[in-house]
């Protein structure tokens, strides 16, 4: 294989990854009306810990352990930010 398959790739994989981020967002989002009839806030430590113990358990590599977290403290990040519009609505 060349340079430009593996870009091909490399762009089918983000493509992948995008979608995978879509499909959790809506996920999020639909877990708003839930957390907000039982008063749930948006940020949840111990879950948000729960996440990072899965992944650091899956974690087959080859991306390092810490790498890995910190990609997946941005997402949440990403999906709290996605909360707190609809979080908010209605209060």
């Amino acid at each position: 294989m060349d340079l430009s398959d593996w870009r091909d790739k490399i762009d089918e994989a983000d493509r992948k990854i995008l979608e995978l981020l879509n499909e959790r967002a809506r996920y999020v989002l639909a877990l708003v009306p839930l957390k907000k009839k039982a008063g749930i806030p948006i940020y949840e430590p111990r879950r948000e810990e729960q996440v990072f113990e899965n992944i650091a358990r899956l974690n087959g590599g080859p991306l390092p352990p810490d790498a890995v977290r910190r990609i997946f403290e941005r997402i949440i990040d990403e999906m709290r930010s996605i909360q707190r519009g609809p979080m908010e609505d209605d209060k």
